[in-house]
């Protein structure tokens, strides 16, 4: 197993705090196949409570009902690795935090959830910015189980900083 998180996540997570204490701005993290690898990034950096204000795991989707306030309906009709459901995620992080600024991922890391649509691999993303828009993408990561949510927890550091700028 892989040590968490990597020293080039450590320093990404610097970059992100960086520039979210020079803009005046905190974070909230909703994280699914990550299990809360993205706040233990950013926690791992001296000041971080400044910036990161809540993290939330919510592995389950009784989890993402509950915690984030998912629609069972969007769980049902497009399942919980989705776009729709990571956007609901990187929403509800902000309607339950005072954070300016969300991130959440929700995935299939594996070696087993894999269908025929969603390979093992498969990860969404979704950034939330408090009066703004929420941004989403995914990515279907090659490797092992270590390798794909280590590939995630840097997307989602990369979306941090991209939510930064706009």
């Amino acid at each position: 197993m892989n040590h968490w998180p990597s020293a080039t996540a450590l320093e990404q997570a610097a970059e992100v705090l960086v520039r979210f204490q020079r803009l005046g701005l905190c974070i909230a993290t909703a994280e699914s196949c990550t299990g809360g690898l993205v706040s233990a990034a950013l926690t791992a950096v001296p000041g971080s409570s400044s910036t990161l204000l809540a993290g939330f795991v919510t592995y389950s989707n009784e989890a993402k009902e509950s915690m984030l306030g998912v629609p069972a309906s969007v769980l049902a009709e497009f399942g919980a690795v989705s776009e729709a459901v990571a956007r609901a995620m990187a929403e509800g992080a902000l309607d339950r935090s005072s954070a300016d600024v969300s991130v959440a991922i929700t995935g299939i890391a594996g070696p087993g959830g894999a269908t025929a649509d969603k390979p093992v691999g498969l990860v969404h993303f979704a950034a939330a910015k408090r009066g703004g828009d929420t941004v989403a993408r995914h990515h279907v990561f090659a490797g092992d189980r270590d390798a794909v949510r280590s590939a995630s927890l840097v997307e989602a550091l990369n979306l941090l900083l991209e939510a930064a700028k706009a």
